[in-house]
């Protein structure tokens, strides 16, 4: 029969034996009894345990490692039955199996060999967010990454806020371990990417939490509270609890954020700001506290990722008629006129155009666009052959207004060169697109026929002469009178009066008139004599 001992430990049995027989049966009665006693206590036996723990833990912690060390090197996803185990590895007692199964799962998350989804499906969740409760700063940190990764599903959202997640997520991101606290709040705001969710988060208390996380000194939690606080000013519903916190503590924050040297941390704070912006107070309050002076700043930046966002909230400051004033007093539209030079980014352009509409309503702002080079950047957009459609509608939409003002009608002729009219007459024929065709047939009507502007439009007088006659038999009236205003405007120029004479532009514009005379006869046919 097997002793399950070694040959050595076997002899030195023997011998002692062999030594206990030659003992006074006395002594060894008295041996045996106490071997027997110390047998029966208690303490003994609880060592005996605790040395089998301590044993099963080395070979659980042995498993555990030869086990994920082998699936750390799979290449490809792993199948959902190899993922079985990590589950009841994540419910170890043991702390450094709890380290080295968490570690792993990140690991297989961030390579993207295993399914955000099914993590959820092993029942790997509840473990995880167990775990944000736990005692050792390794085991919060890697569960509060795996948690965050899983959240950028929007199924697996869902599930977390149902678990009741969000309580433990806010705990953490108040945590003094920086990487646990990163780690949070990356979290909170992947779960602010559905309405539903950010509306849980909301409740719970997250506003305050994030407010106070955007002076924090790590740059990667600033960037994240402020890009979750974005995506919750996206619903108006919250903007409230936002800017109800004390003395305007949430716009000076983002204010101040709008300055920090890490760019996408100022691009996300401008961003915040433009989103927030959307109502009366608060573009009143934002003016209060002296916006536009880092608002310029990252205007006069030679970088896009800083403009934009910037450009953005400006031109939403540029719609509240009191703004305005102080908008260009404060040189804005001198900038945009260098912005509209230098950049061709539709969004840049879009929201210049929209600024320099609004700001354009007074003598002030009119004058300030004659002194810039906002006209000369429109029509260098204009003719860009990398701007698109719907922008070039947006540029001519801001001509044509400017062309309202006299003040403005002289500036823009003499800006003007062969290249804009053509682009001008082109987009004038194109009727598939009715808006961009009759705004830039508008600016057309509107120049004044001196030498400048004949010397410009006389190449041209066929092809003017093709859409207008277009415009006479269109239905629309708009369309109609446009072409008439624009001949009276080009007959003024003896060579057009000359080409038009005995054409079927002048043939069809005498049908109109026919029509319009008989129109006007009917009318006054019918027309009700005045009650007494």
């Amino acid at each position: 029969m097997a002793t399950g001992i070694c040959e050595k430990c076997a002899q030195l049995l023997k011998d002692f034996v062999a030594y206990v027989k030659r003992l006074p049966s006395e002594l060894v009665q008295k041996i045996t009894e106490c071997i027997k006693n110390l047998s029966r206590c208690s303490c003994l036996r609880k060592k005996r345990a605790t040395v089998a723990s301590y044993i099963s833990e080395q070979h659980e912690r042995q498993a555990a490692r030869a086990l994920l060390n082998h699936l750390d090197t799979v290449d490809y996803p792993l199948p959902f039955a190899l993922l079985e185990p990590y589950k009841a590895l994540l419910l170890s007692n043991d702390m450094e199996v709890q380290r080295i199964t968490t570690r792993s799962l990140v690991h297989l998350l961030v390579k993207n060999k295993v399914s955000k989804e099914q993590v959820i499906e092993t029942g790997m969740l509840m473990p995880l967010l167990e775990m944000l409760q736990s005692g050792d700063p390794t085991v919060q940190c890697n569960s509060c990454q795996c948690v965050a990764s899983l959240a950028s599903s929007d199924s697996n959202r869902e599930a977390i806020v149902s678990a009741e997640g969000v309580i433990p997520l806010l705990v953490l991101a108040k945590s003094y371990d920086p990487q646990v606290q990163q780690n949070a709040v990356w979290a909170l705001l992947n779960l602010t990417q559905s309405e539903r969710t950010m509306g849980v988060l909301c409740q719970e208390g997250a506003i305050p939490v994030l407010a106070l996380l955007l002076q924090s000194s790590n740059y990667e939690v600033q960037f994240y509270s402020c890009s979750a606080l974005s995506n919750i000013a996206t619903v108006p519903d919250h903007h409230p609890k936002m800017l109800g916190m004390g003395e305007c503590f949430l716009l000076k924050s983002l204010l101040t954020l709008m300055s920090s040297s890490v760019q996408k941390n100022a691009s996300q704070a401008c961003r915040c700001l433009q989103i927030l912006s959307g109502n009366v107070v608060t573009q009143e309050q934002l003016m209060y506290l002296n916006c536009v002076l880092p608002l310029k700043a990252l205007l006069c930046s030679a970088t896009p990722t800083l403009t934009e966002p910037a450009i953005a909230l400006l031109s939403e400051l540029a719609t509240h008629q009191p703004n305005r004033e102080g908008l260009v007093n404060e040189g804005l539209i001198q900038v945009i006129g260098q912005l509209l030079l230098c950049y061709r980014s539709s969004s840049i352009i879009n929201h210049s155009v929209v600024t320099i509409t609004n700001l354009s309503s007074t003598s002030e702002g009119q004058k300030a666009v004659m002194d810039s080079e906002c006209v000369t950047g429109l029509l260098k957009a204009l003719v860009s052959s990398v701007t698109r459609e719907e922008t070039i509608l947006c540029v001519t939409s801001c001509l044509h207004h400017l062309t309202s003002w006299d003040l403005l009608q002289s500036h823009l002729a003499t800006k003007m060169t062969p290249e804009h009219v053509s682009s001008l007459v082109k987009f004038s024929a194109q009727m598939d697109n009715l808006e961009l065709s009759y705004r830039s047939a508008s600016i057309i009507s509107k120049l004044k026929m001196n030498e400048h502007v004949i010397q410009l439009l006389t190449p041209h007088y066929a092809a003017i002469s093709e859409y207008l006659l277009m415009y006479l038999k269109n239905q629309e009236v708009r369309f109609q009178q446009l072409s008439i205003v624009t001949l009276c405007n080009l007959k003024k120029d003896g060579e057009f009066s000359v080409l038009m004479s005995g054409s079927v532009l002048e043939k069809q514009l005498k049908r109109v008139h026919a029509q319009t005379e008989q129109t006007r006869q009917l009318l006054q046919a019918i027309q009700m004599p005045p009650s007494s």
